[in-house]
């Protein structure tokens, strides 16, 4: 029996790719998203188009959803209805800059549109539950790379306190329900498609207008970037591989990363962090142009490094990110220029 899979956030940067890797399958496909305007609104809709375009093509499943995660008519009707067997949600409100001036945009989507997931989740016996997390979670921790048997108690923005309150809220739902639960820490994904609030797009534009860009704590500044494609092939491995009881979890010694509930935690990126400096540069490489570069201080909610043990999800999956930064930006860019005519 076709299996089917709900995908929140499905106009997004990394839902849009997981739809389309999903598509190119044999699953019937849900996508939902409330098209907000945290940013342009028609690079969402061209996502969805291309969405649109796969599968008629090529006669696939696929539905799409305008509406808001906090909406519980249609988690109690129109969703209940479709009875999906897994949920990707990767929908949240991003951006750790933006939480402070607007937090409560967050607490709505990332903490009230959390729970009505988890809840729906409980109410319909969904099988498989992958969620998004954040290498935001990390917080002040210095110690790298960032595994997730670290403990994760402080986190420096909104956003990272919301997405650390989604691991715990899964992992009480897992526990008391059963539910497989998978959370994934992204680190910095960026590729074709990418978010126009995320560095590689602000970069691209203002070197491309001979436009001065922003480079906060003076350029000492560490990314652990992650293509995109690698991104949703893992999430496409762990549909068919929902997150298990650690049979061995020590409640006297806990390891964050499980649980004796079925709940597991994964970093998904490239575990090669690099200079945000090497990045730019890769960028003026493909571009042709030099950038002008404004080094200012460190940003409030910002964090000098983000460096990913990844040997976990290499572990349960055998996959793990390993796109090269010189490889990704040239398929980004080379993106970047077809889709805004340049």
């Amino acid at each position: 029996m076709k299996k089917k899979i709900v995908v929140t956030g499905a106009a997004g940067f990394i839902g849009f790719h997981v739809c389309k890797r999903l598509l190119k399958e044999n699953y019937s496909i849900i996508g939902i998203d409330n098209l907000n305007s945290y940013y342009d609104v028609e690079l969402k809709e061209s996502r969805l188009n291309k969405l649109n375009e796969l599968s008629t093509k090529n006669h696939k499943e696929w539905k799409f959803f305008k509406v808001n995660l906090t909406n519980d008519d249609f988690f109690d009707t129109t969703l209940k209805d479709e009875s999906p067997n897994i949920v990707i949600h990767l929908a949240a409100q991003a951006g750790v800059r933006y939480s402070l001036k607007n937090p409560r945009a967050y607490i709505e989507s990332n903490i009230i549109g959390f729970q009505n997931i988890l809840d729906f989740c409980k109410n319909n016996y969904v099988e498989n539950f992958i969620y998004a997390s954040s290498s935001s979670v990390y917080g002040g921790n210095l110690k790298v790379p960032f595994s997730e048997k670290d403990p994760v108690n402080h986190p420096v923005s909104l956003y990272a306190a919301t997405k650390k309150a989604n691991e715990l809220f899964a992992h009480t739902y897992s526990h008391l329900y059963e539910i497989p639960s998978t959370a994934l820490r992204f680190f910095t994904v960026y590729g074709p498609w990418g978010r126009p609030d995320m560095a590689p797009m602000i970069f691209t534009k203002a070197i491309l207008s001979k436009e001065p860009i922003n480079i906060f704590n003076k350029g000492d500044m560490f990314r652990d970037f992650t293509f995109i494609d690698d991104v949703s092939e893992i999430i496409f491995e762990l549909v068919e591989k929902p997150s298990t009881k650690n049979n061995q979890f020590n409640r006297e010694s806990p390891d964050p990363s499980s649980s004796w509930a079925p709940h597991r935690i994964f970093n998904i990126g490239n575990s090669n962090s690099i200079n945000l400096m090497r990045f730019i540069e890769a960028l003026e490489k493909e571009l042709g142009l030099k950038a002008i570069k404004n080094f200012k201080p460190m940003q409030p909610g910002d964090v000098t490094i983000t460096s990913a043990d990844t040997s976990a999800i290499e572990s349960w999956t055998g996959k793990k990110p390993n796109t090269t930064i010189e490889k990704g930006v040239h398929k980004f860019i080379n993106w970047y220029k077809e889709y805004y005519k340049i």
